[in-house]
């Protein structure tokens, strides 16, 4: 199969800008969506255009179900569906709040935004992907997520992606039939200015929470992500992988 369409949500900035970038690089073309940075969404398309690539900015909040529909049907239309899609998009509070303690609201952005809002846009893709015969989605989780761990501070987050690896594997089963594969990619603690940045930004560098040494970048998960993507890649499904350089969750830490 050749090149089709990628969509990343929330690709415009954080983990799925080098994302978005890498797929363009590798022939496909790319949606990217954001809710309010529109000046730098036209600026990471205008890179992917520089290079050669097709890219397409859409505004949209993937936990609003109107949005989602709305922006699935614009790529329909433009482009006639998506071949890959990375959900990126997912809203995080970096500050500990007890359970009991968060309010309606940041209940409701963590998990739908975070859960939610992955299966809206599942459910606008997949039919595409099932007439071809041929899909990949990519989620994200968190360090040690698969085995449901405990995160004080970060219980509607950790409670969100812990559903979303349920959510992965069943999806894997239930398209594997499909020709669509689905899978999670759990990134370790990667702080600006490394989330967009290349691997080569951080070569030299130290991080001593990491035992790989260095920090991570969001070339080394888009790497990991392109790697899925790819046609051969159809034998991996509902697996849960770390791209953490070694990172353990319990000594994440708000502010640093």
């Amino acid at each position: 199969m050749g090149r089709g369409v990628a969509w990343v949500t929330g690709g415009v900035s954080g983990l799925g800008a080098m994302t978005a970038k890498k797929l363009a690089e590798e022939g496909y073309r790319v949606a990217v969506n954001y809710r309010r940075s529109q000046e730098k969404a036209e600026r990471l398309a205008e890179e992917v255009r520089e290079t050669g690539g097709k890219a397409m900015t859409l505004q949209g909040d993937v936990s609003l179900l109107s949005d989602v529909k709305r922006m699935a049907g614009t790529i329909r239309t433009h482009w006639g569906g998506v071949d890959v899609l990375v959900c990126a998009a997912g809203p995080f509070l970096f500050r500990r709040i007890p359970a009991l303690e968060m309010t309606d609201d940041q209940w409701r952005e963590m998990v739908e935004g975070n859960l939610s809002g992955v299966f809206h846009c599942v459910r606008q893709v997949v039919p595409g992907m099932r007439e071809k015969n041929w899909g990949r989605i990519v989620t994200f989780g968190f360090p040690d997520v698969q085995n449901a761990p405990s995160w004080e501070g970060y219980s509607a987050y950790a409670a969100a992606k812990a559903g979303l690896v349920s959510l992965t594997r069943t999806l894997s089963e239930e398209e594997a039939p499909y020709g669509i594969t689905v899978n999670m990619v759990c990134p370790g603690d990667i702080r600006d200015p490394y989330k967009e940045a290349p691997i080569r930004a951080a070569r030299g560098k130290t991080d001593p929470r990491n035992p790989v040494g260095r920090p991570g970048t969001g070339e080394d998960l888009a790497r990991v992500i392109r790697f899925l993507a790819d046609q051969d890649s159809d034998f991996i499904t509902g697996a849960v992988i770390p791209v953490t350089g070694g990172f353990d969750n319990q000594d994440f830490q708000a502010e640093r």
